[in-house]
């Protein structure tokens, strides 16, 4: 009887297991374009805590975007890419609204010139936060910019693209309703 329970036990834990893996199958099936380009994780990672700031200065965390998914995106004002891919991140916010989409200016960048360019290219519903040290940049090993992770509402980083992409596009919808369904 006692194997019995335990048989049942792994059995549930098991097609559990396989659920969360055929969302990353279907993920996975659907990068496409640009989406190739994911880097899939072997297993989800913690995003770790970390002291953002928002333009007042104030002290901010990615704890308010807990329980949902999640696109993180790390960008620069002065980054190219990032500035091309900004308007395609307030679009996926529009066109996805239980996603979280959290851009997060890493590095120097005043807040003046991230308002101009908010304002400038129509960014009205994204959060203004900063990393003006890089210390979350640097602890989930971004090198470059733009980086995008799109995280699980555990908290944990499934997902990244390094690089520049179009958010909005149906390949990169068709890889997050994978992911959030």
């Amino acid at each position: 009887m006692r194997k019995l329970i335990w048989a049942m036990i792994y059995t549930g834990l098991l097609l559990g297991a396989n659920g969360a893996v055929a969302d990353v199958a279907a993920a996975k099936a659907a990068a496409t374009g640009e989406m190739a380009k994911l880097i899939f994780a072997k297993a989800p990672a913690a995003v770790p805590e970390a002291a953002l700031l928002d333009a007042n200065g104030g002290a901010q965390s990615l704890a308010p975007y807990a329980g949902r998914w999640m696109v993180l995106n790390f960008w620069a004002t002065w980054c190219g890419p990032c500035r091309k891919e900004m308007p395609t991140l307030q679009h996926l916010q529009t066109l996805m609204p239980d996603l979280a989409v959290v851009p997060v200016a890493t590095g120097r960048n005043a807040v003046e010139g991230i308002k101009k360019f908010y304002t400038t290219a129509q960014v009205t519903g994204l959060p203004l936060l900063r990393d003006p040290d890089g210390t979350l940049a640097h602890q989930i090993g971004v090198l470059g910019l733009p980086v995008t992770l799109i995280v699980n509402p555990a908290g944990q980083e499934v997902a990244r693209l390094i690089g520049g992409a179009e958010w909005d596009s149906p390949e990169a919808r068709a890889v997050l309703t994978a992911l959030m369904n």
